[in-house]
């Protein structure tokens, strides 16, 4: 039997689609937050041996979510990851309260732990650049080849996310001068294309076996079907592992090897605030963090006074 009840089960789905419509919040999220949401109510109903309706999520006190907070820990779930439940849990407890009319104060004014933020951890430019050669000779097929090199081209030429490269389709082909994309929570930007991503992409279209149509995936799998984020992780930890680079070397890391190779030339941070479809111009701050932090390794690694 589940442990939460028919009510909130409703009230959960309902919030979750109000999110997904209004907030244009992906499905990764929604299906996170949902697994934090239930995960809560899963405790209230435990915690109290009753299944929490409606009326009874009305009454959690603070010393209920001190209760939930302590177990989260002692089931060793770290500061970063208990932000994040208590996040959900308090955005649905916003949209519940102005919903049913009452008052989320226990609820909303629980702090969440402090954690310290990790900064990016982009790759050097010459081991950027060794990831797509070394990326190319994963696999004995030509076509393959190309295609993967292609992919990993667009995340570090173009700062994509791994899904918007994958979202492309055959109207995108060949690639023009730029892309409008449709990032995060549904947000467009106008993305340039580098000669060097085109030529890439173009030499994958003229190998790739499978017949092209404007409204199917652009990269394909071996069986003529969309390309699985998965197999480009594969393929990056298979040449993460031969150039001896750490494990933080992933897909999403040329993307964050994109907007840090650009602020280092001099880039305006706006400007890549909006090449990288940031909402908020202090998420694409944590890249002059990451800028100042190198700086400094180099001046205590090669300076005679430091």
């Amino acid at each position: 039997m589940s442990l939460i009840s028919p009510a909130c089960r409703g009230a959960l789905q309902h919030w979750l689609d109000s999110l997904g419509a209004l907030a244009g919040r992906s499905e990764n999220t929604l299906e996170a937050y949902r697994g934090d949401a239930t995960e809560f109510l899963s405790f209230m109903t435990l915690h109290h041996s009753e299944r929490q309706g409606l009326a009874a999520l009305e009454r959690i006190t603070a010393s209920d979510m001190r209760a939930w907070m302590a177990d989260q820990r002692n089931s060793e779930v770290g500061a970063r990851s208990l932000a994040r439940k208590l996040s959900a849990v308090k955005n649905f407890y916003r949209w519940l309260a102005e919903r049913e009319g009452f008052e989320p104060t226990a609820v909303l004014s629980t702090r969440a732990p402090k954690f310290t933020k990790k900064l990016p951890r982009p790759l050097a430019e010459d081991a950027a650049r060794a990831m797509i050669e070394t990326v190319e000779l994963q696999s004995s097929s030509d076509w393959v080849a190309a295609r993967d090199v292609a992919v990993v081209t667009l995340l570090y030429g173009c700062g994509l996310r791994i899904s918007e490269a994958l979202s492309l389709t055959g109207s995108d082909a060949p690639l023009p001068d730029t892309l409008r994309i449709s990032g995060k929570g549904g947000k467009e930007r106008i993305v340039p294309v580098l000669p060097a991503a085109r030529a890439a992409v173009d030499r994958y279209l003229h190998l790739c076996p499978h017949p092209q149509s404007p409204e199917r995936a652009l990269f394909r799998g071996v069986r003529g079907g969309p390309l699985n984020p998965g197999i480009i992780q594969s393929v990056v930890a298979k040449a993460r592992m031969q150039l001896g680079l750490p494990a933080t070397a992933t897909p999403h890391a040329m993307r964050h090897s994109f907007a840090t190779h650009l602020l280092s030339a001099g880039g305006d941070l706006r400007a890549i605030q909006e090449l990288l479809g940031h909402a908020s111009l202090s998420t694409t701050q944590t890249y002059t963090a990451v800028d100042t932090a190198r700086l400094m390794e180099v001046y205590n690694r090669t300076h005679p006074k430091a």
